[in-house]
């Protein structure tokens, strides 16, 4: 009871200095308490993957998924526990393909063209990988729903016992996506490993500093984001968000793009402090890179950030209107 009530008065105290919610605060003080001597690292693999972007082709379909198998065991030689693909890893299906109007013009997706059994085959083939490996994986595909709705544009984790844990839908969708392809996500997904509290994020979602703002009030203290990378221009405006967002929440963000995107920004990790505690290859192969995760709950600037955003200044604002307070000089 004493040990209890202890614990319970160090929860409270902590939430009153930092304005977190009790269960946040109960987490911290439990992984900095003598019997939970501080949260694990988990070894993280981030992968950068050939660009598979015809969903009717059988053989493309299943050279995807021996690619994704292949650095999977790359990653497990190299002790990872976790390993990030890229948005639509499996398949990244072009809107030119799958335009009912196309190729010429962009209209409504015929999703008819995807030769889905082929997908779950190797979704099946990959899940009971990442079993025998013992590793979690996550990765970008295409969840098929009921027609006539249209289908998510996902992630899949898988943990290491080969089960579907949780998927995260696109929430944030371009124009053209919104507009003929994929029906959008509605909630962030978080879920934890040996400890470690990762969160997900996809597409073009960097450009949505609220995206990440809302996982670090989740508690994460990784962030995967995955994109297509179709594009080598766009890659640099994505990797200096991902590292903007790493320094300004003071959590790990891992970058997972398609292998052509390299030769601009390769697929990386970006550590707390800003910058890149590991990248891939820039040659455009397909590549894995690793870093320990390290989650530092008690980060000074990450608690300091929390305070200052939970109305910390107002008490010591001075209520003067400077156009007003009848000074007209330096």
């Amino acid at each position: 009871m004493t040990r209890n009530g202890n614990l319970k008065r160090r929860v409270r105290a902590r939430a009153a200095k930092t304005g977190e919610s009790y269960t946040s605060a109960l987490r911290h003080v439990q992984q900095t308490s003598p019997d939970h001597p501080g949260a694990k690292s988990v070894r993280l693999a981030v992968a950068q993957t050939s660009l598979f972007d015809d969903p009717r082709d059988i053989s493309g379909l299943r050279a995807s998924g021996m690619e994704m198998r292949r650095l999977m065991r790359e990653a497990r030689d190299a002790g990872a526990r976790l390993i990030h693909f890229p948005e639509g890893a499996t398949c990244a299906p072009n809107k030119r393909i799958m335009s009912e109007t196309g190729p010429r013009d962009i209209g409504p997706s015929d999703w008819n063209r995807f030769e889905w059994t082929v997908l779950r085959e190797e979704l099946s083939a990959t899940s009971q990988l990442a079993r025998d490996l013992k590793l979690w994986t996550v990765f970008g595909s295409v969840h098929q729903l009921t027609p006539p709705h249209c289908p998510h544009n996902c992630l899949y984790v898988v943990s290491d016992h080969g089960e579907l844990v949780t998927r995260y839908d696109e929430r944030m969708l371009s124009n053209t996506k919104i507009s003929f392809m994929y029906a959008p996500g509605k909630i962030p997904v978080a879920f934890e490993v040996d400890g470690v509290r990762f969160g997900c994020a996809l597409g073009m979602e960097t450009h949505y500093p609220e995206i990440f703002r809302e996982y670090e009030a989740l508690d994460v203290d990784c962030v995967l984001f995955s994109t297509t990378g179709e594009v080598p221009v766009a890659a640099p405006a994505f990797a200096a968000e991902v590292l903007g967002h790493a320094a300004s929440n003071a959590y790990w963000v891992s970058y997972s793009a398609h292998a052509p995107q390299s030769v601009a920004v390769p697929s990386g990790i970006a550590a707390p402090v800003g910058q890149w505690a590991a990248q891939c290859s820039s040659d455009g192969t397909p590549a894995i890179a690793v870093a320990e995760i390290k989650p530092n709950p008690e980060h000074p600037a990450r608690l300091w950030r929390r305070t200052a955003r939970a109305d910390r200044y107002m008490p010591h604002q001075i209520h003067s209107d400077p156009r007003s307070d009848g000074r007209n000089t330096f």
